[in-house]
Order: C-alpha cells, then structure tokens, then sequence
C-alpha cells in the first residue's frame, strides 16, 4: 500500500528545474496547480511574459490530490448559494461555471470524461433538501434532473465531468511551456513582494505577482489568515473493482462523503471530514487512523467493496465563511486566488482566468462575481 501519495499519476509527466539566478517576466504565478496553470495560460494569450515557480511540483498539492470531480456551481448547493448571495449573481456563477467545464474538456480531452455526476440523499432530511435544490435550478434553467437508481435517490447533474487531475495539470503545464513560459518545480517562494518574488537560491523579477494556491494561502499571506483558514481531506483508492459500476462521480450526506470509479475500475473514494472533528483544521496533509478508518467502513459498509486498498492520501484545501473564493490585490500588485471550500477543479480555473484578467486590463467580470 502506498500511503501518502494519491493514485493519480501521469505518463507525461516530467522533472522541471528548480529555479537558479535571477529571472525576470511580466508576471510571476506561484503555484502550478490547476487555478496557477489557467492563469498562466490565459497570461501568454494576452502576450505576456510568465514565469511560474511551485514548491514541489505540478500538481502536487489539492490540485493532485482531489476526488476527480468537476462539479457547476459553488461549494454552496445551489439554493443556499441564491440565499446568500442573490438569485442573479448564484445562477450568473454557476453558468459561468459549466462553460468553464467545457472549456477544460476541449482543453485536456483525454483527461476529462463529461459523466455527469449525482448528488444521493442519505435521508429525510436531505431528500427533503434535494427538493429545494431542484426546485432552484428549474427555475434558474440550470441543468439537474431528480434521479431514483442503483446508487440511490437524488440528484443527476448531466453537465458535471469527472476527470485526472494529474494528467490534466501536466498536460497544461507541457502546453504553457510550448507557448514559452518557463516552469521551476522545487522552488518555494520565502518572501513575495510588489516586483520581486524571492526563492531560496534564485528571484523573479516582475511586475505583477499571482499567488495561485489554495490550502495554506494564509500562512503564504498573512492577511488572509482572518479569512481562509486551512482544512485536510482525506481518501484511498482500490485495486479494480471490476464487479460493481459506478458510472459517474457521486456524493451524498450533504457532500461530505464522495467517490467515483476510474476508467481501470479502482474506486477513488473520500469525506468522513466530520469523523476527525476539529483535528481536521489543519495545514498537516497527514492520513490519521480515525478518518481513514471511517472511510474503511464506507468502503465496505455503503459499498460493498471488499477490494484491498492501495493508497491512502490527504489534501490541504482552505475554506472561507462566505464560501466564496480568495481573488484580490492583497498587497501592491500581488494578486491572490485560492480557499476555493473544497471544489477548487472548476471555480479555481475560473478564477486562474479572472486573475489573468485583472493583472492585464485591471478588471474581471468573472471576478466581479465571485467576490459578490
């Protein structure tokens, strides 16, 4: 078993350089994540200079780390995202949202498969919010459709896609170094200031700066620390499980718990947050016995796997009260983007994009909806 690091893996990736000596380019982007990677792509489309830095390497941190799952729509189901911030702007974002979705498929089409994914009610309670939720997205003509199946009762969203994380960030990061911007793994920032982003054995000179993660952000940047504060997911994966299908990505108990099948029939399976308590606010990706134990019993209780598992992994990802995402200029000229409340794969490429669009015409429309 390998414990520690996720299932995902790429046959393209490749070792990038750490970075050494003194760069310089219109922008730096920390972070080679998916939001850091849209953000550089939509840079060099603009004609800028960029070079990227990740302490590691792409996607090593949630970006590579995930369930898989492209979900429409904010962390907020939709009808508590109308609540809180108003019918117009929660049906603008998660339109936004599913044309983001397809754009990653015509990016990466051999790591994304549009699915389709359910949302199953594990309850009264939640068939009952299952009901509220459809409601809201008839209304707001947003694709779902209620759903009675094998999984379960709930929710069907057609337009969801599961996807590789992995393989979809390498696939960008091969693509964003043909169009020339130059890529460093192994090269943490240790101090970030207006024009001047400093590693422990090179600089950046440039002049705009996009920090592009997402757990941690606040120990990156301090200011933020009022306002995203960093939590672990945990999950495993499986041998093939050739005898059960599970056709599309699922998540139910209010999206707590959450899996999906691959294409090599292994089972990727996370959640059981709540089983930690408040251990899990943490910035330390470490597996825990009582977490991993908890989806132990999901495996084989909810369902029915008796495949051995293989690996066991966790994830830093920084939520916010409002569960809107970090994208501003917190300090001259240094953009932030990240605290994406656990479904980063979409909202935080969109947000790539809108930081790209801030730093070249100094306004996003996309941004501007996000920080309703």
């Amino acid at each position: 078993m390998t414990t520690g690091e996720p299932i995902w893996r790429s046959d393209d990736a490749s070792l990038l350089p750490a970075l050494r000596g003194p760069e310089r380019a219109d922008v730096c982007v920390i972070g080679l994540g998916g939001s850091g990677l849209a953000c550089i792509r939509a840079l060099l489309a603009a004609g800028r200079s960029v070079v990227g830095i990740d302490a590691v390497s792409v996607a090593a941190g949630a970006a590579g780390r995930n369930g898989g799952f492209l979900l429409g729509g904010l962390a907020l189901f939709h009808h508590d995202a109308v609540a809180r911030l108003g019918r117009g702007a929660a049906t603008a974002i998660y339109n936004e949202t599913l044309i983001q979705i397809s754009r990653m498929c015509e990016e990466t089409p051999l790591a994304v498969h549009r699915t389709g994914s359910l949302r199953v009610a594990v309850d009264e309670a939640e068939r009952d919010d299952c009901a509220l939720q459809i409601e809201a997205m008839r209304r707001d003509k947003l694709p779902a459709e209620t759903y009675h199946g094998p999984e379960g009762t709930g929710l069907l969203f057609p337009s969801d896609a599961a996807f590789d994380p992995v393989r979809r960030c390498r696939q960008l990061a091969a693509d964003v170094r043909s169009r020339g911007a130059r890529l460093h793994e192994h090269t943490p920032a240790m101090s970030i200031e207006a024009g001047r982003v400093a590693t422990p054995e090179g600089v950046v000179v440039a002049d705009d700066v996009v920090v592009a993660v997402d757990g941690r952000i606040e120990l990156l940047l301090p200011e933020l620390a009022a306002r995203a504060r960093t939590a672990r997911l945990q999950m495993l994966a499986t041998a093939p499980v050739p005898e059960v299908r599970w056709p599309r990505p699922v998540y139910e108990r209010w999206g707590l718990d959450y899996w999906q099948q691959r294409g090599d029939d292994r089972l990727v399976l996370g959640g059981c947050r709540d089983v930690g308590g408040n251990a899990e606010w943490t910035a330390d990706a470490t597996p825990t016995d009582v977490v991993q134990s908890a989806l132990d019993a999901l495996l084989r209780e909810r369902l029915k796997v008796t495949a051995p598992v293989t690996h066991r992994w966790a994830a830093s990802v920084a939520y916010t009260q409002s569960g809107l995402p970090i994208i501003e200029e917190v300090r001259p000229r240094v953009w932030a983007i990240g605290a994406y409340s656990g479904t980063g794969n979409v909202v935080g490429a969109l947000c790539g994009r809108a930081a790209a669009e801030l730093v070249v015409h100094g306004r996003s429309r996309i941004a501007d909806l996000l920080r309703t």
